[in-house]
């Protein structure tokens, strides 16, 4: 059956559709693979297949297997053990007839970022035969998919995140592939592109393609037709999102408008050996419990004993955790190693007017916001909106063109070098040294902020403890998941007790359950008076702070308490938006 696109443009104009949508395009059985020096399987014994005309999700943490398993579904590696099929054919043997007929965007190195966007189509157009008219209409066609027309001359590596991932999805669709593997194409990206992903992606499906996203986002998997849930190289559940959630129905819910701090009583919350995970969500907090255990009465935690309990739909997120045996609890052990800061509600941030341009482009334009001591102060906005040029200037990174930036009342255009010795910075790109062990950059980064000697040992020493770096120590820091790579990086920020912590979308990329932890080492440490400046592309982490502030096009649209911008976002149709619903109206 061939069919003709819909008005909302497929990349393809026609398109020959499976005469059968449940057509198994990939099938593997006892498949393993293993690595030197691993001590266990990358992938152990896995059981699956993936269909076509559907989003297939491979779900689960940094170092899962998801990468390896994709890999080895595109012919990359060689499987240790087991059958593996790929498109009917074998994947090592066949594997030149199989790159004719699949797509795949890697995770890193998919792009060239010195090259152009239509220099980096041209070169995978060549690595793909398409040549002359075919590759004109198709450049034209993916171009249109993917909204880059007006960035044909832009290099790769000046555009944003989530360009970048259109650009990345565009050089994969080049030779009209069967199936298509995205390996974590949300990572990074804010709301707005991830939703513009998934409208292309689902255009994609309904021409028939097969589509496996890999993730380690949660809510991403409830998008999936069906998931394939890894855990340390094993396949811990296949099937429909609402299968995996069935287990948590009626053990979800939420303690409405309760009074108070709600950190200090989602701490408390966390304490009890009933609650096996728990998030603040809004006005409200949101709590799993486990199975065959009834919600307490509420001033168990110092809530008041009118506030109400409501039952919540379990979200895949829920589930996973509950999978994983809980959360990590909600006493902080790192917040009470550091001292105590009285929360005066002094302004220990400043930005006033501030601006910056490169050139004649305006990266941060006159933006103006107050952060007082023991506050938790989100910044977020798309990519490429300008939060994380105000950002760095805001630790002293980078100079303002015009305006000030005054932190701890040190203004940063004079005082940068001093201020940061009260700051500690945990930067996007990790600013570790991939070259050195996990000891050395303890070492060097304790140097840097002034510890040394016995005071240094004993800081190195009780970080590696905390954020469990003991086994790690005499490792490459290259040689790191992301997860320990986010704990060493979080480890060197704040080992010399900082007044003040930025943090620029510290749990980008890792699991939940490690997101869970940073986020209770955060509240800790605002519990004893440290004052955090963050960034994310989580909107459930924007219910943690105390005030956010909404950069785009360079300029701040929105500064209030998360329950007042979703207020601003209220409409008599959605009366009760979520924080992701007021991202993407308010910058509508």
């Amino acid at each position: 059956m061939v069919r003709f696109a819909r008005a909302c443009p497929s990349p393809f104009r026609w398109i020959q559709a499976p005469s059968d949508v449940s057509e198994v395009v990939v099938s593997f059985s006892g498949l393993t693979k293993s690595f030197p020096g691993m001590e266990n399987p990358a992938l152990d014994v896995l059981d699956g297949e993936i269909r076509a005309g559907r989003v297939t999700g491979l779900v689960g943490p940094d170092g899962a297997g998801k990468t390896t398993l994709l890999r080895l579904i595109a012919g990359l590696l060689v499987p240790g053990a087991g059958k593996l099929t790929t498109l009917g054919r074998d994947p090592v043997t066949d594997a030149a007839a199989i790159h004719g007929e699949l797509g795949y965007m890697p995770q890193k190195f998919g792009l060239y970022e010195d090259l152009t966007v239509l220099e980096n189509l041209t070169l995978h157009a060549d690595l793909r035969n398409v040549t002359g008219r075919e590759r004109e209409e198709t450049f034209d066609r993916l171009l249109t998919f993917t909204d880059l027309k007006s960035f044909t001359k832009r290099y790769a590596g000046k555009l944003s995140g989530g360009m970048k991932q259109k650009l990345g999805l565009a050089c994969a669709l080049l030779g009209d592939p069967r199936l298509l593997l995205l390996d974590e194409p949300g990572v990074g990206v804010d709301p707005v592109s991830r939703k513009e992903l998934w409208a292309m992606v689902g255009r994609l499906v309904d021409d028939g393609i097969a589509v496996v996203w890999s993730t380690a986002y949660l809510d991403e998997a409830e998008l999936c037709a069906t998931t394939l849930v890894l855990n340390e190289g094993k396949l811990i559940f296949s099937g429909a999102p609402d299968e995996m959630t069935a287990p948590l129905v009626d053990r979800c819910w939420q303690l409405k408008n309760p009074e108070g701090n709600k950190r200090r009583l989602l701490t408390r919350a966390l304490s009890r050996p009933e609650v096996s995970d728990g998030t603040i969500q809004g006005h409200h907090l949101r709590l799993t419990f486990r199975a065959g255990s009834p919600v307490f009465p509420p001033e168990e935690i110092g809530a008041p004993p009118a506030t109400e309990w409501a039952p919540v739909k379990p979200r895949f997120e829920d589930a996973f955790i509950d999978r994983m045996g809980g959360g990590p609890g909600g006493e902080s052990v790192l917040a009470r190693h550091v001292r105590e800061i009285p929360a005066d509600g002094s302004v220990v941030i400043e930005a006033n007017q501030l601006t910056k341009k490169f050139g004649d482009f305006t990266a941060t334009d006159h933006v103006t916001f107050q952060v007082r001591r023991g506050e938790i102060y989100g910044l977020l906005g798309p990519n490429g909106a300008g939060k994380s040029t105000t950002f760095k200037m805001m630790c002293g990174l980078l100079k303002p063109t015009s305006g000030t930036a005054v932190v701890v009342g040190l203004d940063l255009r004079h005082s940068a070098g001093k201020a940061r010795q009260k700051l500690g910075y945990m930067a996007q790109k990790f600013s570790l040294y991939g070259n050195l062990s996990v000891r050395q950059n303890l070492d060097f980064f304790s140097g840097i902020y002034g510890l040394s000697g016995a005071k240094q040992m004993r800081k190195t020493g009780k970080m590696a403890e905390i954020f469990h770096l003991e086994p790690f120590l005499s490792a490459k820091t290259d040689s790191l998941s992301l997860g320990y790579k986010q704990r060493l990086a979080l480890a060197c920020a704040v080992m010399h007790e900082p007044d003040i912590l930025f943090l620029d979308e510290p749990t980008s990329g890792v699991d939940p359950v490690t997101r869970r932890e940073f986020w209770t080492h955060i509240n800790g440490l605002v519990e004893r008076g440290v004052t955090v400046m963050v960034t994310t592309h989580f909107m459930d982490e924007a219910e943690y702070c105390d005030r956010i502030g909404l950069v785009f096009h360079g300029k701040l649209i929105a500064n209030g308490t998360p329950d007042e911008l979703k207020a601003m976002a209220a409409t008599p149709e959605n009366e009760d938006p979520s924080m992701e619903d007021a991202f993407i109206s308010l910058i509508s």
